[in-house]
């Protein structure tokens, strides 16, 4: 009765930090911030509990699903939260027993068992649904079976320690199946909601289409009265140029608002090709720096070499001048942009755009890219919601982060082409 409640106990310890990162991970459309450090203090704290609270039999024998935590953060939260998730085992195995047979037990299982863990990490993130499922359990089966065949070499086997190992062995592999599973069924829940997020917003272009009519009126209507005045008898050369200069700009106004929803409502057809994101973001600061200049802001660049992306350098153009005019109109008094352009990772880019304006509210941000949603007096929304279609058309992820009053960052997360891959043969 004492290694059932044992179990139980072991199993809550598990199961209590999976629903606080299925409630963390799934629970909002938008992607939270630092998942992996967010991973690895969950999982740890799982993984500390389980061995403060073992299952205990037989002399000085003690059993628990340290595997079950440290499977899920390593296959989900990537190999350095699994790296940092063994070690953890290892440093708080020593610190409660001290070096002994079980921390041997505990080091060797570790090196032979987490290694293949560690290894299948990256197949395990390209696999479909069904294949990470038998890859976990596969995973979580033999780490088992490596513990249970080092603690019988060293410790001896006994009927009591074959039951505990036949039970260990199938409830962790049963643990990982279910958590896997629900994990998987609540993704595709989320992949779900994004869809229908999608659609929905494709719906509101379709019944804005007399609202986009009416803003093309507006600037087309100042454009025919300005025109109108310009037949007025004995108007001053200073006056007519006056006019022709308003009319020019409410007809640019009016291009910008054709051409934005253009880019909204149809995918680009043009070829993709091999873009370097750091020369196109240079050219559009030297584009848009007079402009900036002529708002007192400067802006500063951290450009990594060789940031290739594939996809269009039009549209990609596009999205940078979006972006970086919003953050110069974000600082009405002045102040500084820095824009920047790294390799996050091996399989990844990041453009950011960080300025020092106004900021938002949270309700702001997570409005941002809905049809005629805009926080600038004249503006119409299109621009934010054509950017967020760009980096979707590069198989990215934008995001915008912002603190009202403190400034906004934005930043697009885009598939890059490997490094290797750019350098001459």
């Amino acid at each position: 009765m004492s290694i059932t409640r044992d179990f139980l106990l072991q199993f809550s310890l598990v199961i209590v930090p999976f629903g606080i990162y299925l409630a963390y991970l799934f629970g909002h459309i938008r992607i939270k911030k630092h998942i992996r450090i967010f991973l690895t203090a969950l999982w740890g704290i799982s993984i500390i509990l389980c061995i403060s609270f073992p299952v205990s039999y037989g002399y000085n024998m003690n059993h628990d699903f340290r595997i079950v935590p440290l499977l899920i953060g390593t296959l989900y939260g990537g190999r350095i939260t699994g790296v940092i998730l063994a070690a953890l085992i290892i440093l708080y195995r020593l610190y409660l027993y001290g070096t002994n047979i079980g921390s041997l037990i505990t080091f060797l299982a570790i090196i032979i068992g987490f290694s293949p863990i560690l290894y299948f990490q990256k197949k395990f993130g390209n696999s479909s649904k069904g294949n990470r499922i038998k890859l976990a359990i596969m995973l979580a089966g033999f780490y088992c079976l490596v513990g249970a065949s080092l603690v019988g070499l060293f410790r001896g086997i006994s009927a009591e320690s074959i039951t505990v190992q036949i039970a260990h062995f199938g409830l962790a592999a049963g643990f990982a199946w279910l958590m896997v599973v629900l994990i998987e069924n609540m993704a595709e829940i989320y992949t779900m909601r994004k869809e229908l997020h999608n659609a929905e917003r494709l719906r509101l272009i379709g019944d804005l289409t007399g609202v986009f009519a009416h803003e093309i009126r507006n600037p087309m209507q100042v454009a025919r009265g300005f025109l109108q005045l310009l037949d007025t008898p004995d108007l001053p050369a200073s006056t007519k140029k006056h006019y022709i200069k308003l009319s020019i700009e409410e007809l640019d106004q009016a291009n910008d608002i054709i051409r934005e929803f253009l880019l909204l409502g149809k995918p680009s057809t043009e070829n993709n090709e091999d873009v370097d994101v750091g020369n196109q973001l240079e050219r559009t600061v030297n584009l848009i720096q007079n402009y900036a200049l002529s708002k007192n802001v400067s802006i500063e660049t951290k450009i990594d070499v060789d940031c290739m992306i594939n996809g269009n350098t039009q549209r990609l153009n596009q999205f940078l001048l979006n972006i970086m005019k919003n953050a110069i109109e974000a600082m009405p008094d002045g102040g500084t942009i820095v824009a920047s352009c790294f390799f996050a990772d091996d399989s990844f880019i990041e453009i950011r755009v960080k300025d020092e304006g106004i900021g938002m509210l949270r309700h702001e941000v997570e409005r941002l890219g809905s049809p005629y949603y805009s926080l600038k007096e004249s503006g119409t929304g299109l621009g934010m919601m054509v950017s967020f279609q760009i980096i979707e058309s590069f198989a990215g992820k934008l995001h915008v982060f912002s603190e009202k009053d403190i400034g906004t960052e934005v930043v697009a997360r885009i598939p890059g082409v490997k490094r290797s891959m750019n350098k001459p043969v």
